[in-house]
């Protein structure tokens, strides 16, 4: 998970410099572009709808004051072509809005008009990607002298964007919008699925409201750039400039509350997260009237909406930065991934970028915004997880090597008690499923004490590692050892009985007998004293325990440096058969 968070991170510096170079290089129109403004460019008439299209000449123009009253009827646009710019192949490009029908008429030199139209619910072939109108002036070699367009129905003359621009140069915008808004289209989307996976993954709330916010983000950017019109083209125009609208203000709703609820509840106040909550719902539940709103109010209400999310952007700011400061990681990572889109948005606020971005204007650069936030929440994200689980990884192991230590003596490294209970109980259990003998040999260093005494403690533990590593040699799939404590060490074996088994503790005897401890303790011969418990069918570990003590002890009583072997047979009938077996 590291490896993809670093993956992550990396995409979104490289976004953000992409990002850079595209604002910078396409900020501003192509040189053969005409930008048309409605108070500069344009003269404007109203008219009643049921007037038709070839009144265009009778028409009062007036290219003075701002157009009024035409919200139930049509507003005329006229704009001339100058001198410096006739040109026969040329192209109209319209940004969609809220209206019924959009009529263009291209006039030329020779008195000539043609007129193409759309209508909403019916833009035909004539869409393009990033939300915009394609109309290009028929070819009759006679250079063109104006462009009129008719709306019917428009709800506000402030959203009409266009522009003049040559075909050639409009096929290859198209295309590159359509590339820029599907590679952004695509990250959302693989942000919205990666944030939702890791919300149910690790049960975050605020990873939830983050893939609804993303997954937001991706609607709009597909209903503002027209790609469902493929599939439901009744939905152009007004019906989707309404979803839009909506869509928008839910973002923002989303958002507010996925970066709310990312950080702690003890790290901001209650009334400073109960404000930005409120400031959020709202902006979500005024996007429903301003979604149906048609009339002249629409721009004043816009205005409005505009500056309530200015308010909702700054106590998001001002929360996010509270919990900072009281060492919040996630409102840390909200507050860099929030950075760029407030950034954009107070650039195309103090810049007129509508008519840059091939024609995408400031909905292309917040896109854009939007999927730099996605990406950088989604890497951010993935990292703290990362580190969450390592730390939890290191606990994992640092238990386990706690766990392994307390089942290791010290000082030889064999099992302890502890250990070798837990790893004698499966050898027992497979010796009852499969009817197997169990023996447990108990192995007692002969008068240990005495070696503690003359040489010293450090001597008596060097004799003990030697032992112990003599014993450790028996370990295997069908017999486990242990150190038990003081000089008294423990092997379990199943499968082994009668003369097989007493060999087997023979050679134990006589290979403790033979180590080498001549640096230690001088000529002194170490040995030990072995008492066997041979049981079938095997018993719990207690039992054997006790029967193999009894053993052992009979073993130091008869001499030391001896095995004592006692087999029973039926051990929980309390030892039915019982024979013991001595050997020196």
């Amino acid at each position: 998970m590291t490896a993809a968070g670093d993956i992550l991170a990396r995409l979104c510096g490289r976004l953000v410099l992409a990002l850079a170079v595209t604002l910078l290089g396409l900020s501003s129109p192509p040189a053969n572009a005409r930008p048309l403004d409605v108070d500069r460019d344009f003269c404007h008439a109203e008219s009643g709808t049921a007037l038709p299209d070839d009144s265009l000449e009778k028409l009062p123009f007036s290219c003075n004051g701002t157009p009024a009253g035409y919200q139930k009827g049509s507003l005329w646009l006229r704009a001339g072509i100058d001198d410096g710019t006739l040109r026969r192949d040329l192209a109209l490009m319209v940004h969609h809005s809220r209206f019924d029908r959009l009529a263009v008429a291209f006039s030329y030199a020779d008195g000539a008009t043609r007129w193409q139209q759309v209508r909403a619910g019916d833009y035909g072939s004539r869409w393009r990607a990033g939300g915009q109108i394609l109309f290009e002036a028929p070819d009759r070699g006679t250079p063109l002298t104006a462009v009129t367009m008719r709306f019917d129905r428009l709800s506000g003359h402030q959203f009409v964007r266009a522009r003049i621009i040559p075909k050639d140069e409009a096929g290859m915008q198209s295309a590159g919008m359509a590339a820029a808004v599907g590679a952004a289209l695509t990250l959302l989307l693989v942000s919205s699925i990666y944030s939702l996976s890791l919300a149910f993954a690790v049960r975050r709330q605020y990873l939830a409201w983050q893939a609804a916010w993303s997954g937001t983000m991706l609607l709009w950017g597909g209903f503002w750039s027209q790609v469902p019109l493929a599939l439901l083209p009744a939905i152009a125009g007004t019906v989707t400039a309404q979803i839009c609208t909506f869509l928008s203000c839910l973002a923002i709703a989303l958002a507010t509350v996925s970066a709310v609820t990312a950080v702690d509840r003890d790290t901001v106040p209650s009334w400073l997260r109960t404000t930005v909550l409120t400031f959020g719902l709202g902006v979500g539940l005024a996007g429903i009237p301003l979604a149906l709103t048609r009339g002249g109010s629409l721009g004043v209400l816009a205005d409005i909406l505009g500056l309530v999310v200015i308010a909702d952007l700054l106590v998001v700011t001002v929360c996010l930065g509270w919990a900072w400061r009281r060492g919040s990681v996630e409102a840390r990572d909200f507050l860099a991934a929030w950075g760029l889109p407030m950034a954009v948005l107070a650039f195309i606020n103090i810049v007129d970028v509508e008519d840059g971005f091939w024609g995408g204007g400031s909905k292309l650069a917040v896109l854009v915004a939007a999927t730099w936030q996605a990406l950088w929440l989604a890497a951010a994200a993935t990292r703290r997880l990362a580190h969450l689980r390592i730390e939890r990884d290191h606990a994992r192991s640092a238990e386990a090597r706690a766990q392994q230590l307390a089942r290791r003596d010290p000082l030889t490294g064999l099992p302890n008690r502890r250990g070798f209970v837990e790893s004698v109980t499966p050898l027992l259990d497979r010796a009852r499923a499969d009817n197997l003998p169990a023996a447990l040999l108990l192995v007692d260093i002969d008068r240990f004490k005495s070696i503690n005494d003359v040489h010293g403690h450090d001597a008596g533990d060097v004799v003990l590692c030697g032992i112990a590593q003599r014993i450790e040699r028996w370990e295997g799939p069908m017999c486990t050892v242990a150190r038990l404590g003081g000089e008294e060490f423990g092997l379990l074996t199943i499968g082994m009985e009668g003369i097989i088994l007493n060999r087997f503790a023979e050679s134990i005897r006589r290979g403790i007998a033979a180590c080498d401890h001549h640096e230690t303790v001088g000529d002194r011969l170490v040995t030990a004293s072995v008492g066997v418990a041979e049981v079938r069918p095997a018993c719990d570990f207690q039992q054997l325990y006790r029967l193999a003590d009894e053993a052992l002890y009979d073993a130091k009583r008869g001499g030391r440096n001896k095995v004592v072997v006692q087999r029973h047979r039926d051990v929980p009938a309390r030892a039915a058969d019982r024979e013991v077996a001595v050997s020196n």
